[in-house]
């Protein structure tokens, strides 16, 4: 089953660079990149392994939340169906 999460992706202060990334849905899921590629490939891997734990401690996985949409970038990822 794939399921998609909305992430915020913050600029990182102007004299350090990169990019943060925060998944409102998934509270202390945050990553950060040097490019916005590199964040967004860290947000994905930071979702699954989120996910991944969650299943592994036999708690629900949340579904998506509303945030602002000029804050926003989809990443989706695989969740097994069954553990839903």
């Amino acid at each position: 089953m794939k399921r998609t999460y909305k992430i915020m992706i913050i600029p990182g202060e102007p004299d350090e660079g990169g990019y943060w990334v925060k998944v409102p849905a998934l509270p202390g899921c945050v990553t950060q990149g040097e490019t916005v590629e590199e964040a967004l490939s860290n947000a994905k891997e930071a979702i699954e392994l989120y996910v991944s734990v969650l299943i592994d401690d036999g708690e629900s996985v949340p579904e998506d939340e509303d945030v602002p949409e000029t804050l926003v970038s989809p990443v989706s990822v695989e969740v097994l169906a069954d553990a839903l």
